[in-house]
């Protein structure tokens, strides 16, 4: 990376130790590489991204102020996702193209009433969560089209047009991955979003056999 450009995505969740490694080798442009006894010199330029606001995590002790006055020569600022809902749809048919041109299979659309309930989630991921959200969505299709009931459950219980609870709305969540991974418990957590754990406790909540 010597004279090139180093990008730190999600700079806020670095940990203070690490923090603490990145501010010295910013301030004396050097590093040690593992196994090497000698400080190798390094020239670069960082760009750094994140959606927290690193203001207050310095006031709650969770970043660093001097390595936060060291990075912010340069600050640009996006508004989240949830302040630009026009532009989901937009970025929806993007990533299930992309998704579709990886593993080399049609490309899908969503269902409008679908596209309706991505528009009033709040996406504290932003951009990273939508992604997420359409790959999982993208597995369980199991045709050309995304329907509401390939959405995860917290996204689908928005739709008030549905009589049916949230724990029921999660239970059929949690069968229909199911059924699609053919049993596979850690593939069905991992599509599900959640810990293995998670999904044990919420089989046996639910009397899901």
């Amino acid at each position: 990376a010597d004279n090139g450009t180093l990008f730190l995505d999600e700079i806020g969740e670095m940990n203070i130790e690490l923090q603490a490694k990145l501010l010295r080798v910013l301030e004396t442009r050097e590093f040690i590489r593992l196994g090497d006894e000698k400080a190798t010199r390094v020239n670069i330029r960082v760009i750094a991204a994140t959606n927290r606001n690193l203001e207050q995590e310095i006031e709650q002790g969770h970043f660093r102020e001097d390595l936060f006055y060291r990075i912010n020569g340069f600050t640009i600022s996006l508004p989240r996702l949830c302040e630009r809902i026009e532009d989901i749809a937009v970025l929806s048919e993007h990533f299930l193209r992309k998704y579709a041109s990886k593993e080399q299979l049609p490309v899908l659309h969503l269902q409008k009433p679908a596209l309706a309930l991505l528009k009033q989630h709040a996406w504290k991921g932003n951009i990273r969560e939508l992604k997420n959200v359409l790959e999982r969505a993208a597995v369980l299709s199991d045709g050309t089209e995304i329907g509401p009931e390939q959405l995860p459950f917290d996204i689908q219980q928005k739709n008030n047009t549905v009589s049916l609870s949230l724990a029921d709305v999660e239970q059929q969540h949690i069968r229909k991955v199911l059924a699609y991974t053919k049993g596979n418990k850690t593939k069905t957590a991992e599509l599900l979003g959640i810990g293995l754990t998670t999904l044990y406790r919420k089989i046996e909540e639910f009397g899901i056999h």
